[in-house]
């Protein structure tokens, strides 16, 4: 075996280097490059020990009923993946500290209809049997519970369960002796992943991976470890609020487009299975600066209120702008658009623009509903409460379509909206009358603000 020395590996694209530096030359990524200890390369130690697994095989052989996948008992989970856990695949999920990744994965492996093994390598095993017992998960006979950290431990437990689902909590915290390198390193991430893809693949059980995140919100360690895997989830979620996503970043047995909805409450993780009726419950009709959205996440239409908040600047410090759940780049543009484009003075207006709920609305759909709530807001003269309002706002003030208009108009009107502000071109739904606008001036002038405007400033 080669002997290991030191070198400085990219953490974004792999690359090795002899010497570190402040960009990498690969990928010219800045201050990347973390210091490793590089032994025999991994992945070519895992081929020559296993050697050839497979051998060629007529595509019309291949069974076609072994890759369905095999429901969870979470709705929730199998609607993003489409319809279960393929076996013989790995998942990896992604999430910040404490948003609820074990949570859902000790309810998943409560749930599962055969034999599990749950790895925990950050927790001990007493207190991975306390969230159980608050889960109600305790008491399945068919989950077996492994505390270790050795990846060579690891697979000899898989041969001595021989379980039907396997979850390792977590990557980073796994480590083989061989490969010479501190737990966590670029080196054991990527090591211990090939290894455990292998195991999957080779034995036909579904492999979930639970993987850090950096404070930046990305999947921490190599990239390749998104690459290995089948599928990689991200669970997002405001640890302030009891709403938490569920979505598929990557999946190759299905569909990206779909959206779990779950909320947190004493008893775990609920699904959601309406969550626009969530988003709505505590909405009060009739106040200024509040406006009810259909965005799209997806292929699921959800209906969410965006509030604004103005405030007249008397001193002479720049007005404060701020945004939570929605861009604040795109709250400066649509500010410019309403100043410019409808004479709605905003240049000494404090700005403060909210989802509601702990939602991120990052689709430019939703461009209409921020400027009308922020101009509620100005004129202090609340929206119609049975109206929505979707659109993109471009630079010259004109509205734009907003794609797949039809589902979203058919979710406001199953919430029992009757009304809908819609660009000009926005084709006719059944249950809901359409109020079309061309620009942002004929909008405001639809829902009565610029007729309440120009009144108060005669007054």
């Amino acid at each position: 075996m080669a002997k290991a020395r030191v070198v400085y590996r990219c953490n974004d694209c792999g690359t090795t280097h002899p010497k570190w530096g402040g960009r990498c030359p690969a990928c010219n990524a800045w201050n990347t490059l973390i210091e490793d200890v590089e032994g025999p390369d991994p992945a070519t130690v895992l081929a020559l020990a296993h050697g050839p697994s497979a051998m060629p095989t007529l595509l019309g052989d291949v069974d076609a009923l072994v890759g369905r996948p095999q429901p969870t008992g979470i709705a929730e989970i199998d609607r993003v993946l489409g319809g279960g856990l393929v076996p013989g695949s790995v998942t990896l999920l992604g999430g910040e500290p404490g948003i609820g990744k074990s949570t859902l994965l000790t309810q998943l492996l409560a749930r599962w209809p055969g034999r599990t093994l749950y790895v925990s390598a950050e927790e001990s095993a007493q207190q991975v049997r306390l969230r159980a017992e608050r889960l109600g998960a305790a008491a399945n006979p068919a989950l077996w519970l492994l505390p270790e950290t050795s990846l060579p431990h690891i697979v000899a437990a898989i041969d001595q369960v021989q379980p039907t689902l396997v979850v390792v909590d977590s990557i980073q915290a796994i480590a083989d002796p061989e490969l010479g390198s501190a737990p966590g390193s670029i080196v054991q991430v990527r090591g211990c992943a090939h290894r455990l893809v292998a195991e999957a693949k080779q034995r036909g059980v579904p492999m979930i991976l639970v993987g850090h995140v950096t404070k930046d919100g990305g999947l921490a360690g190599p990239r390749v470890l998104e690459h290995v895997v089948d599928t990689v989830l991200s669970f997002e979620g405001d640890r302030h609020h009891a709403l938490r996503l569920l979505r598929a970043v990557k999946h190759r047995f299905g569909s990206t487009n779909e959206l779990g909805v779950f909320e947190m409450v004493e008893e775990g993780l609920v699904g959601v299975p309406d969550a626009s009726r969530l988003f709505l419950t505590d909405r009060r009709a009739g106040v200024a600066g509040s406006a009810v959205t259909p965005t799209l996440d997806g292929h699921r239409p959800l209906l969410v209120e965006v509030q604004a908040l103005t405030n007249v600047v008397t001193s002479g410090a720049p007005p404060r702008r701020s945004a939570q759940g929605l861009d604040p780049g795109r709250l400066a543009l649509l500010l410019a658009v309403l100043e410019r484009r409808a004479q709605v003075p905003m240049a000494q207006q404090e700005v403060f623009a909210s989802a509601v709920g702990g939602v991120r609305l990052t689709e430019p759909g939703a461009d209409l509903a921020v400027c009308l709530a922020v101009a509620s807001a100005q004129a202090d003269i609340p929206l119609p409460p049975d109206v929505v309002l979707f659109g993109e706002v471009g630079l010259a003030g004109e509205l734009r379509q907003a794609s797949h208009a039809p589902r979203r108009l058919a979710e406001a009107a199953r919430m029992g909206f009757a009304h809908a502000l819609v660009p000009a071109n926005t084709p006719e739904v059944a249950g809901i009358r359409l109020i079309r606008a061309a620009t942002i001036v004929e909008a405001l002038t639809a829902v009565g603000l610029r007729r309440g405007r120009r009144a108060g400033a005669e007054r």
